[in-house]
């Protein structure tokens, strides 16, 4: 929306003329739906960047639009707004009203004025402001995104750890359902585990998969291929009774590739594979 000079000269006079006051109610009204979760300095920090970011629209070098270009350092300001906001925690509502906010406060100042101008510089500024608040929403919703997608990606890391039990034995105990993206996960912590330690034999634990289908079958597969072509032998652990009937039925072949029912076992098979020797100690 683009606002004629004189208005903007107006709009921009009247919140210069009274900024302290402006900015001092402005946060007095944002401070009551934030219940203390922000200092008072910090408050009034963000409250006068996007008190800038109006008067950068407003002022001579603006054109009173905030997608021109223009507005550039504008929608900078409320950008960063959302994204601080939605790194701490507060929801797209508060975020947007600490703009929305303004409104009330210039309405107080035009009950004030006696210019005909008055009630048609306050709808542009009401205008105006919903445009940076609709910005700040769209901001905030993206900026969650981005958290959202970046916490799903650590707890994919969390959630695929790779041991290792011995020299040149590591071990991928898997817990939860295996999908594409995780699997995607564990075959790459799988093979740069076998490059940093150099181990020769992979250990996939799948005691915890609740169950196993082809989906999850054609994963795990492509992980010991995968481990394979880097040199390294693959055990799968963990076959239960209730896997294993489920394997049979859906035909699934796991060709050549030792299975073990517990991770022990797969341990014991490696070590031995790998020559070394095992003995059974005496109870005493």
């Amino acid at each position: 929306m683009k606002v004629n000079a004189e208005a903007r000269q107006r709009l921009s006079a009247l919140l210069r003329s009274h900024e302290d006051e402006v900015l001092k109610r402005w946060s007095e009204i944002a401070a009551r739906s934030l219940r203390g979760r922000l200092t008072e300095a910090e408050l009034t920090r963000q409250v006068r960047e996007v008190y800038a970011a109006l008067l950068g629209m407003l002022g001579e070098g603006g054109d009173g639009e905030l997608t021109g270009s223009h507005g550039g350092e504008s929608r900078a300001a409320l950008g960063e707004l959302s994204k601080e906001w939605a790194r701490q925690g507060f929801t797209p509502t508060e975020t947007a009203n600490l703009v929305f906010t303004v409104k009330e406060v210039v309405l107080g100042l035009s009950e004030a004025a006696d210019a005909d101008s008055v009630p048609a510089d306050f709808l542009v500024l009401s205008l105006l402001v919903d445009e940076m608040g609709l910005y700040t929403f769209e901001a905030y919703a993206k900026a969650r995104e981005a958290i959202i997608a970046d916490q799903t990606e650590q707890l994919l890391e969390l959630s695929t750890p790779v041991v290792k039990l011995w020299d040149g034995v590591v071990a991928v105990p898997l817990v939860g359902t295996l999908d594409s993206a995780r699997a995607q996960v564990v075959m790459e912590k799988l093979l740069q585990t076998l490059v940093d330690t150099g181990s020769g034999y992979a250990i996939v634990d799948i005691t915890g998969v609740p169950a196993v289908d082809t989906q999850v079958a054609q994963h795990i597969l492509k992980t010991v291929v995968a481990a394979r072509l880097m040199g390294a032998e693959c055990i799968i652990s963990g076959i239960r009774p209730q896997i294993a009937q489920t394997v049979v039925a859906l035909g699934i072949e796991f060709g050549d590739i030792a299975t073990k029912a517990t991770l022990a076992d797969a341990l014991v098979h490696a070590l031995r594979a790998s020559g070394v020797e095992l003995k059974r100690g005496k109870a005493s």
